[in-house]
């Protein structure tokens, strides 16, 4: 009879074979459902606005704005505030409460008290969930696995992450079809509850933070990781065009529902089908991601990623009911192909590059700028499609999005094959 004995995360000798790894596979089984459940909410929301409660177009950016809005007001100090906190703690008391915040709608529909104020509330919750949730799961992987593991494991999370992007719309839209669109956050909540009973299984036990750990202030521990970025050009350049791309692709995205169910009018199964299928791109450009990188470049493969995010979203104003829903599509499917190469390959050089001691914050502080820009895109494509149509607002931000691969031809990034690996200074 042999007993189990836990992985020393100080092991730095390679391994693979990760499904044999219980406490990961905890992890990635809570982290598949509670991504699914995120990627439902993303179609569930703005279906139960505006087929339940008649939103407005407003209406229904403001609540795609509400749900990023935490970033932009407490991204940087939530990194700092999870490092002085037990990570899995963190993460299944956020499950929790965007449980609860989910199952607040269906309760409230039932008893006819159901508004779009309480959905804003409901976005807003669990907007600030997934900041501490996120930022939490990037510190506890290494909790878990040894380094030479850890290559393998956020593959595996990845990958699990942009298949959600398929299999979360595609799923809203199919319940919202059958049994109405509150029935979809229904499910939304049940995998939250899943999520955190993973995640509440686990064994290996967190590492006590040193009280030594905490004596910098939070505003020196921010202060020095913008100042890394805004001094850098090739981490100044990656922010600017992060932020500015976000900018086009939640603008168009903001609306997209609205477009698609009020002036095309179609069916809530067709537009969660059709919001799935233009995420496919992001689990081929996942999966093509490091090829890219290795045959062209890390550099140019940015470039390559730029130019498939930004013309192509000209392709989606063009839609129209039957064999023209093959435009947003196509234009979907690669803008996904883009943004997934360009932000694993960002990604990997961001933590290869950056001072390991600088990481998180650097990490959290690009977060910001790029998270940042999200919520003041979407209510400006809700008020020009207010004002001017849904087409209208589709038609601003994805010809915006078009432009700003120029961004990245204006720092050094165009004159190398592939990125330096670590700064000048060092």
């Amino acid at each position: 009879m042999t007993t189990a004995t836990r992985d020393d995360p100080t092991d730095t000798r390679p391994t693979t074979g990760l499904l044999r790894h219980r406490d990961f596979r905890l992890l990635w089984a809570g982290q598949a459902v509670s991504s699914i459940g995120s990627n439902v909410t993303t179609v569930a929301l703005p279906l139960v606005a505006v087929a339940v409660l008649d939103a407005g177009t407003f209406q229904v950016a403001v609540l795609a704005a509400a749900a990023w809005l935490p970033w932009l007001l407490i991204g940087l100090p939530a990194g700092a505030w999870v490092d002085r906190l037990p990570r899995r703690a963190v993460m299944v008391v956020c499950d929790l409460l965007c449980a609860a915040a989910f199952l607040s709608v269906p309760l409230a529909a039932l008893l006819d008290r159901l508004t779009v104020a309480q959905l804003l509330v409901v976005a807003l919750s669990a907007g600030t969930a997934r900041v501490f949730f996120e930022t939490a799961d990037q510190v506890y992987l290494p909790v878990l696995l040894r380094p030479g593991q850890l290559p393998e494991g956020n593959a595996k999370l990845q990958a699990t992450q942009t298949v959600s992007y398929v299999v979360g719309p595609g799923l809203a839209g199919l319940i919202a079809q059958l049994i109405g669109a509150v029935a979809a956050l229904l499910l939304d909540a049940l995998t939250f509850l899943l999520s955190a009973g993973f995640l509440l299984r686990i064994r290996t036990r967190e590492p006590r933070v040193r009280p030594s750990e905490r004596t910098r202030s939070l505003r020196q521990d921010i202060t020095e990781g913008l100042r890394f970025v805004i001094r850098d050009p090739y981490l100044r350049v990656l922010t600017v065009f992060g932020a500015a791309s976000n900018i086009g692709l939640t603008g168009y995205q903001a609306v997209l529902v609205v477009f698609l169910t009020r002036d095309l009018r179609l069916e809530p199964g067709l537009v969660g089908g059709l919001v799935g299928v233009m995420s496919v791109g992001g689990i081929i450009g996942a999966l093509l991601a490091t090829t890219v990188a290795q045959r062209c470049g890390t550099a140019r493969a940015l470039l390559i990623a730029a130019a498939l995010t930004g013309p192509p979203a000209l392709l989606i104003p063009l839609a129209a009911p039957g064999t023209g829903l093959t435009w947003p599509a196509l234009g979907g499917v690669l803008i996904g192909l883009g943004v997934a190469i360009g932000n694993v390959v960002k990604g990997a050089f961001r933590q290869t590059y950056t001072p390991h001691h600088l990481l998180g914050r650097v990490t959290v502080s690009m977060q910001l700028l790029n998270y940042g820009t999200i919520p003041l895109a979407a209510v400006l494509a809700g008020a020009i499609g207010a004002h001017y149509g849904a087409r209208t607002a589709i038609v601003v931000m994805t010809a915006w999005l078009a432009l700003t691969p120029v961004i990245l031809l204006v720092g050094p990034i165009r004159r190398r094959r592939d990125l330096p690996a670590a700064p000048a200074a060092s």
